[in-house]
């Protein structure tokens, strides 16, 4: 629901703006403030499910996600619709984390990677699915109809978290690091705003680049003040763990690389081959059955060649299937697009499936939270970072010929985001060739020699 959200949105801006009497360019505040809400509230996630209970703060996440929704389907003015999407936000950061931190302390060690490969289907599914459904919906309904879906699928949802999950138990007493929590708030609000602003300029790049710098240097007040702090909102001590800090680092950059798909892609249809929005979403959706094919071999996958191996040949293999989309034109044959975006979705699933469990391989059920938090952060922040470099060069290549953009332009595009995101691959060289073997079931064959017979 939340992943589809956060996409649905794009393909119908037009048409809510036109509604509520406001220009579709003022609308993409709204795509602002709920990546916003995410920067300020997820950082707080694993300290109030500690506190209060995952299975807790799960339910009123959704329920707050699905006032949220209503909201906007009631909203008029701009105003409200910005307010209820910030409201739709705070829910969204507390839901998919805490669902995350619930997967994990309730799946053996041994299962995580199949755990992790049913949890990144939806991931990859929701930002594919989410502008050919906002296009329909939006074109033989209404737009208000892309809020008032989420009511019963999360009705659905709260009736199954009640059913079947544990009711858990709170963790811990520690105290809120309130300094550590406005840092970060202001840190990480700072630099999504400001990549929001220079990708989808609703109001003057100057004021991104500002709320870039100011969220950096807040972002280095906040280490000074986790190495004093007893227990800091989010611990960078936890970056001393390499199989972590590795997962983390390499997850970031192939997330700048394909954070940038749902951006481009449909652009490119659109803008360049004349495709509807509805027929450039159906071309996209191909790659979602990638995805869910990559659950039948994922934990075969890994048990048999283990992570680092694995992940190293997955970044490589996915980032030269993004180059790949910049050799694309309209004259190639669409059946041959389709199958990029298939295999493209393939071994982005397998990517996603083993980094989002190595994250957890040297974590220990106490440091959880933590973990979570960390790594839903470090997503939002990559995913965010992605859309601005693919914006960013668009926009510094279309201003070389001093006209609307080309296919020319997107092409360069594809290129320099595969470029940076295949230097993801670095820290699992790395790593040894047994590492999380105890999630992953990988073992290293060793050859022994026989001992000598004695006669």
């Amino acid at each position: 629901m939340e992943n589809m959200d956060s996409t649905v949105i794009a393909t119908s801006l037009p048409a809510i703006a036109a509604d509520i009497g406001t220009e579709p360019i003022s609308l993409k505040l709204a795509l602002t403030a709920y990546f916003v809400a995410l920067a300020i509230f997820i950082p707080l996630s694993g300290w109030v499910a500690d506190r209060f209970g995952a299975k807790n703060v799960f339910r009123v996440a959704i329920v707050v996600f699905m006032i949220g929704s209503i909201c906007c389907a009631f909203s008029d003015s701009l105003l409200t619709f910005v307010l209820s999407r910030f409201l739709q936000g705070i829910g969204g950061s507390m839901m998919t984390p805490v669902a995350r931190l619930v997967l994990v302390r309730a799946t053996p060690r041994n299962e995580l990677v199949s755990a992790m490969a049913w949890l990144t289907i939806p991931a990859l599914i929701g930002p594919i699915t989410g502008p050919p459904l906002g296009g329909f919906l939006t074109t033989y309904l209404s737009w208000h109809w892309i809020f008032w879906i989420n009511v019963p699928i999360g009705i659905i949802g709260l009736i199954l978290v009640t059913k079947f999950l544990n009711a858990g138990e709170t963790r811990n007493e520690r105290p809120i690091d309130i300094p550590g929590l406005l840092l970060s708030a202001i840190t990480f609000a700072g630099i999504m705003f400001g990549f929001s602003v220079i990708s989808l300029p609703a109001i003057p790049t100057w004021a991104g680049y500002t709320a870039i710098v100011v969220g950096a240097v807040a972002g280095v007040i906040y280490l000074r003040h986790a190495r004093r702090a007893e227990f800091p909102i989010l611990d960078p001590r936890m970056f001393r763990l390499p199989l972590f800090r590795n997962a983390i680092i390499g997850g970031s950059l192939f997330r700048i690389g394909i954070g940038a798909f749902p951006f481009l892609m449909p652009l490119m249809l659109q803008l360049t081959f004349g495709l509807t929005p509805f027929e450039s979403g159906l071309t996209t959706f191909i790659a979602a059955f990638g995805a869910i094919l990559s659950k039948f071999g994922a934990e075969r996958l890994y048990a048999s060649y283990g992570f680092p191996r694995t992940l190293v040949a997955m970044s490589v293999l996915g980032c030269l299937l993004l180059a790949v989309n910049g050799f694309f034109t309209p004259a190639v044959p669409h059946w041959l697009l389709m199958a990029a975006l298939l295999f493209g979705g393939l071994t982005r699933s397998f990517f996603f499936t083993g980094v989002n469990a190595l994250v957890f391989a040297d974590v220990d059920e106490a440091h959880a939270s933590q973990a979570t938090a960390i790594n839903a952060v470090s997503q939002q922040l990559s995913i965010a970072a992605g859309v601005a470099v693919a914006g960013g060069v668009l926009e510094i290549s279309s201003n070389f010929h001093g006209g609307e953009l080309t296919l020319g332009d997107f092409h360069i595009a594809w290129f320099v985001v595969a470029a940076v995101a295949i230097s993801s691959a670095i820290p699992f060289m790395r790593l040894p060739p047994d590492a999380g073997s105890d999630v992953s079931g990988h073992k290293i064959k060793t050859i022994t020699k026989p001992a000598p017979v004695t006669a």
